[in-house]
């Protein structure tokens, strides 16, 4: 076999993710920085880069490592974080959001990631790849940092839409217990419903009602019902999958970001407030590490909107290089697991559906 036919063999094998290379709060610099991290270290993934050809060739040329894995879609028009998305759907189709979905709809990318506007990302997904059948509202699914032995429990919703009833929640459920199982390697995952409380007759009418929904599934579905958990449950090991409406979910990561950081903060200020602090902050140095590594937000950026004929991965806005590499991680992963087609099966025949997804 000749050293072209390798070369193009190899290409084949290739993932291919499309990014947008301009919605994020650092520039375009910083996203193709992410890409070329990503390179680096899996040399399975290629890149179709959204936004302004002569400016994305330029930074492209300066990464070694993205030579010949690069191909750039020209797109001149920016989302903001300010713009609205009913005007996007309507206006945005120069922009770069609207050509990075546009190249996970025509096959030519098998997933999509964007650090912009979450809304306009949402809306246009919807659009333009259409919700699966059997589902009504899409959402947004997180991995967020726990003690069990996965480290991470998924979370959904977590802002695709702020209302869910019943229904939305059982199938808000499936998908989550997909996505654990699919990508925790969780063959049997936890599912817990977020309440008020844990005994049954606490919340409020459609949590009553998606618990009997859920329970009804867990044999068909092959999932443990752990029933209502409460929040400090979304960081615990009683569960896998914590399942709740866009709103809640939303106002729960941002909570668990905010105290991260003021964690971090008197840490800092601890370590800074004598001698004697600051020599056992040298002393636990590499403790500090590991555990900054653990609990860092960025090594676990990228939020997954699950119900769409399509991956897309939402990364954070203000995301650096180390978060969109972890972004791009997260979107190879799940193309490599052809995971949006096992969710189809999951989702398609919903109630009394019985895959092996």
């Amino acid at each position: 076999m000749t050293a072209q036919t390798d070369q193009a063999s190899a290409k084949a094998r290739r993932i291919t993710i499309s990014v947008d290379a301009m919605g994020g709060d650092e520039g375009p610099a910083t996203v193709v920085a992410g890409c070329d991290w990503s390179a680096r270290k899996n040399p399975d993934i290629q890149f179709i880069l959204h936004g302004p050809e002569a400016e994305l060739t330029g930074l492209v040329a300066r990464k070694r490592a993205l030579t010949g894995r690069v191909e750039i879609w020209d797109a001149t028009g920016v989302v903001t974080m300010d713009d609205k998305p009913s005007q996007i759907v309507r206006n945005g189709k120069g922009t770069s959001m609207w050509s990075a979905i546009e190249a996970v709809r025509d096959g030519t990318a098998t997933v999509a990631v964007s650090c912009g506007n979450t809304g306009a990302l949402m809306a246009l997904s919807m659009i333009r790849l259409r919700k699966l059948p059997g589902v009504n509202r899409p959402a947004i699914a997180v991995l967020y940092p726990s003690s069990n032995p996965q480290g991470f429990n998924v979370l959904l919703d977590v802002g695709a839409d702020v209302k869910a009833d019943a229904d939305d929640l059982l199938r808000y459920a499936m998908m989550g217990m997909s996505y654990a199982r699919n990508g925790l390697d969780l063959p049997r995952p936890r599912v817990g419903l977020l309440n008020v409380g844990t005994e049954e007759h606490k919340g409020r009418t459609e949590l009553k009602e998606a618990y009997e929904l859920i329970r009804d599934q867990r044999d068909l579905a092959g999932f443990e019902f752990v029933g209502f958990v409460e929040g400090g449950d979304i960081s615990g090991d009683i569960c896998d999958v914590i399942v709740t409406d866009g709103f809640t979910g939303n106002v729960a990561i941002k909570t668990g970001e905010g105290t991260a950081s003021l964690i971090g903060d008197r840490l800092r200020e601890a370590f800074k407030f004598s001698p004697l602090s600051r020599l056992a902050s040298v002393l636990a140095y590499t403790s500090l590490r590991r555990l900054k590594k653990k609990i860092d937000p960025r090594r676990v950026n990228g939020g997954v909107f699950l119900g769409l004929n399509g991956t897309v991965v939402k990364s954070h806005g203000a995301a650096d290089a180390t978060g969109v590499s972890a972004a791009i991680k997260l979107a190879a992963q799940l193309a490599d697991i052809k995971f949006t087609d096992k969710l189809a099966a999951r989702v398609a025949g919903l109630p009394g559906e019985e895959s092996a997804s």
